[in-house]
Order: structure tokens, then C-alpha cells, then sequence
């Protein structure tokens, strides 16, 4: 009876879209700040690598059982699956890292915040899937939040925008991710685990001649605490769980509404500003986290009455 209540709360969780939505946030948030902490210490490429493959090791062992099941079905699928690998695995996170050496934690943000427009205009060219007023609404109102947490409420700043280099890299890599998810819904139906262990896999045999390009030129990866720690976060909290709820969610609500995760990012960057370095809570970041709510409030009211 146990049991049967225990299986009954871990479904009901996997279940939950609110919850889902802000754990690849918040982990999402982390990768951010890794990313642009390691900068010029940690080459991009091989960051990206190590963090798949690592991925991979580490899920292999719980997915194991259902790979054996799933592996017919995945077979079958490759060309899906080899592209919703190189969108979602071997180019986003890349493109992040190589992009975060050239560019402004600002810059990633903002550029960053157009993934859920993006995701709107795949989903409708490929799938011709129409955005309600509501959710259009929502959008729009989670923009203006993420452009007040990010301006810290001044307009001005907006006018100083300017994109170099890494901006391009961060613009392609947040287009290919709103791909990714876009073609979610052509994945096959086959377990989280299994499909998680498969892109991760792929992806990193993606990166893998790049990764040693890399390194031939003069660009190995350092083996020192800072290495090991960012690898350790970037695969653990934002690969393997954040990739395993963002799936889930867009499962649950479409790509439209969990693209919406993306502008929740900033709001937890903010928090975790506050918390870890010590940033002084100001009324811009009351003002942008109430708007970027209200937006997601919106833009899925009507999805969670339907479910």
C-alpha cells in the first residue's frame, strides 16, 4: 500500500508543468553563470563534450532497462532522433559556451529571451500551429519582464544594445534550440531515460571531431577544480535534470507554453545573484519577476484547465 502511494506521488510529480517549467530554469540560470565563469579557462567545445558524454555515463545505468525495450523504436526513428540530437545537444549548448567568450552575460540574456517567439514561428511554418490572443498576450508581458530584470529597469540601456561575434553564435544557437523544441513532438514515443541517453550519446559523438580539433590546436582541456566542478554542474543539474523536465513539460503543455521556461531563467539568475553574491534586492526585480508571472500565468491558464 506504501508503495503503491510512493509510485502514485512520483507520478503525480512528473506530472506537474509548473514544476517542470521552473527546474530547467533554475538550472538553466546555473549553466549561465558557469558558462561565462569559466570563460577563457575551460575551452568551449570540450565543455560541451564532457558534459553529454558525462551525461550519458551517468543515466546509462537507470536507463539501461528500458534501452532494451526502446532500442527497436529509436532504430527505426534515427532520422529524428539524429536531428533533434545535433539541435538540442550538439549546436544550443555549444553555441552558448563558444558565444559567452566574446559576449555579456546581458547580451546572452536578452538574445536568449527570443526563444519563445522563435518557437512560436517553427511550430506554426512546420506544424501550423496557431498562437491564441491569450497566450500571445502572455508572451508579450514576459518579454516586458525580462527586459526589466535585465535593464535593471532603465530603458536607456536598451539603446546601447549592439551585437559583436558572440552574439551571432548565441542568436543560431538560441534559433536551433527553438527547433529542437519545436520537433519535439516527433520524437518517439519511447521512455524519458531512454531518449535522454540517445540524444545525449549522439550529441556528444557530434562534438567529438570538433572537441579534438580543439585540443590539436593548442586548446586542451584543463584537468583542476575548475574543470571538474563546471563539467559536475553543467551535466548533473542542467543536462541530465533540466533536460529530462523540459522534455517532459513540452510532452505535457506543447512547445509553445514550455518555451515560456526560457524568460524564468533570468528570474532565477536574479535570485541567485542575491543569494550568492550578495546583490542588493532593488524594485526592478520585483517589478520584471511579477511580470515575467503574470505572463506565464497567462499564456498557460488555459492549458492547465484543459489538463
Amino acid at each position: 500500500m506504501a508503495e503503491s502511494a510512493h509510485k502514485r506521488t512520483k507520478r503525480s510529480l512528473v506530472d506537474q508543468a509548473w514544476l517542470l517549467m521552473m527546474l530547467p530554469a533554475l538550472f538553466w540560470a546555473g549553466n549561465a553563470i558557469v558558462g561565462r565563469s569559466v570563460a577563457g579557462e575551460v575551452p568551449p567545445v570540450a565543455l560541451a563534450f564532457w558534459r553529454w558524454a558525462t551525461g550519458a555515463l551517468l543515466l546509462l545505468p537507470l536507463a539501461w532497462r528500458h534501452l532494451g525495450r526502446d532500442l527497436p523504436m529509436m532504430l527505426r526513428a534515427w532520422p529524428i532522433l539524429l536531428v533533434l540530437s545535433a539541435l538540442g545537444i550538439g549546436v544550443f549548448n555549444t553555441f552558448l559556451y563558444i558565444g559567452a567568450q566574446t559576449t555579456t552575460a546581458l547580451n546572452i540574456v536578452m538574445i536568449q529571451s527570443a526563444m519563445p517567439a522563435l518557437i512560436v514561428v517553427f511550430t506554426f511554418l512546420i506544424f501550423r500551429e496557431k498562437v491564441t490572443l491569450r497566450q500571445a498576450l502572455g508572451v508579450l508581458v514576459s518579454i516586458a519582464g525580462t527586459l526589466t530584470l535585465v535593464t535593471h529597469g532603465d530603458a536607456s540601456v536598451l539603446l546601447q544594445f549592439a551585437f559583436n561575434r558572440g552574439d551571432l553564435w548565441m542568436l543560431a544557437g538560441t534559433a536551433s534550440y527553438a527547433m529542437y523544441t519545436a520537433l519535439l513532438r516527433r520524437r518517439p514515443a519511447v521512455h524519458g531515460l531512454s531518449f535522454a541517453v540517445a540524444t545525449f550519446a549522439i550529441g556528444a559523438l557530434m562534438l567529438l571531431p570538433f572537441y579534438m580539433m580543439e585540443t590539436l590546436s593548442g586548446h586542451p582541456m584543463p584537468l583542476n577544480a575548475a574543470s571538474v566542478l563546471a563539467v559536475g554542474y553543467v551535466s548533473v543539474f542542467a543536462s541530465i535534470l533540466a533536460y529530462l523536465s523540459y522534455n517532459r513539460a513540452v510532452a505535457l503543455i506543447g512547445p509553445n507554453t514550455a518555451g515560456l521556461t526560457i524568460y524564468l531563467v533570468p528570474v532565477f539568475g536574479t535570485i541567485l545573484a542575491i543569494v550568492l553574491l550578495g546583490e542588493i534586492p532593488r524594485l526592478y526585480h520585483g517589478v520584471g519577476i511579477a511580470l515575467i508571472a503574470i505572463g506565464i500565468v497567462l499564456a498557460t491558464r488555459k492549458t492547465a484547465k484543459a489538463s
